[in-house]
This record gives structure tokens, sequence and C-alpha cells, in this order.
């Protein structure tokens, strides 16, 4: 039996401005098993990222439970959800590197957020930007920036490996080089959860979940998958 990492029961998230109410996030239950790789797909506007975000612990709910990686965000005290943010990695699709300090340089900044020493050398290793190390982002191509957000990411070891849209700004060829290093990533057993608009993902995703309106309209686990570089491109 696969362990949850993920378990979501009744959250709901609704946003007031000014006298509107909207709810982004409808009864939305579901469970995410340890080494899943996971896509989370609808149009925009579907809440898609809202999701990623509570589960990321970058934002609360409103109402329900939410469990992650052994800790209860929805009744978590600040502390502790700055304990659980260590324990997980984030990659955005603007990658937010600091353009004043070399690749490696963004890498170790790791070591303060988590309070632990990250192997730099390691993490670029992973995504193949070692010979990139001294660098700076400026020198550097859209997939390369990407490559090395995701290698900052994973000196954290993290447990989880959230994605917002991490495709989003490339073209094909370097896209489809970031989905094979997720790929590879999730088969050394590290959990993936993706958010994207990237339809084709959905066949190289352990699990997939279709949001629409803020509620879950599918949740689906495929049998078979795909390799990274069979994704169809749109």
């Amino acid at each position: 039996m696969m362990k949850k990492i993920c378990n979501v029961s009744k959250l709901n998230k609704t946003v007031k401005t000014g006298e509107v109410s909207q709810q982004l996030l409808k009864n939305i239950d579901l469970k995410i098993e340890d080494g899943e790789f996971v896509v989370i797909v609808g149009p925009s506007g579907a809440g898609k990222s809202t999701l990623l975000n509570i589960l990321g612990g970058l934002d609360s709910s409103t109402s329900g439970d939410v469990e992650s990686a052994g800790f209860k965000l929805s009744k978590s005290r600040e502390k502790a959800l700055n304990d659980y943010r260590r324990k997980i990695g984030f990659v955005f699709q603007d990658y937010s590197l600091i353009e004043n300090l070399t690749v490696k340089e963004n890498i170790e900044v790791m070591s303060v957020v988590t309070k632990k020493k990250c192997d730099a050398d390691k993490a670029l290793s992973l995504v193949g930007m070692e010979k990139q190390a001294d660098k700076f982002p400026g020198q550097l191509s859209g997939g390369e920036k990407q490559r090395v957000a995701i290698a900052r990411a994973l000196a954290k070891e993290p447990a989880i490996l959230f994605c917002d849209e991490p495709t989003g700004a490339l073209d094909e060829k370097n896209g489809k080089n970031v989905l094979r290093i997720l790929q590879d990533l999730n088969r050394r057993g590290t959990t993936v959860i993706v958010v994207t608009h990237l339809l084709g993902m959905q066949k190289m995703a352990d699990h997939v979940i279709r949001v629409i309106d803020g509620e879950i309209k599918e949740d689906i686990r495929n049998t078979k998958t795909i390799e990274a570089e069979d994704v169809l491109w749109n």
C-alpha cells in the first residue's frame, strides 16, 4: 500500500474584494501518493495555482483540512509553516533568480533558508548546469535559467517539488528538456506536482487532476505514461 504524502479534505478558499466575495476553491477532496508525478490542469482562472499554493504552504484555506509531508497546514502556526516550507521545493515560471549572484551562489542561498549546508555542485549536476556555475543569470537562456531554478529547489532535498507553469515561458526544445529533468527526478523518488496549461503533460503523469471553476472535475491515475520527449506541444 502506497503512503499518502498529501491529503486534502473539504478544502474551500474564498477571497473578498470590498463587498464582493469569490469562491476560488470549492469542497476539494484530494489524495496524493508519495513518489507520484502529478499534473494539475484546467483553464485560466480555474483555481489550479491557488490549490498549488495552499498545498505548498504559500497561501491559506478558508476552511477544510490540508495535510502535506507530515504537516497539518490548515492548523499550523507560522513557525510550523516555515518548517514545512523548508522541507519542500518550489519552481516558478519566472525563475526568480537573483541577478547579481552567480549560478552557484543562487543555489548556495538555500543554505540560509534551510539552515543546513546545501550541495550546490550536486544540485547543478542533476540538471546538467555544472559548467555554468560561475555565470550570472543574465548570461543564460530561459531554459538554462529554469534548470538553475530547479537545481535551487533540489538543493533543499525536498519531500515534494511544486512547479507552477515551469515550461510556460519556454519553447518546445527547452521545455522538453525541463520536463525530462522533472521526470528523471520523479523516477529517483521525488514527488513532483505540476500546474500547467500544457495538456500533453497529462500523458506523462501518474496522476492527473482536472480543475474547473474551483472544483475537481476529474481525478485520474494513468496505468501507462509516456516519456517527456514524446509530449505533444501545443
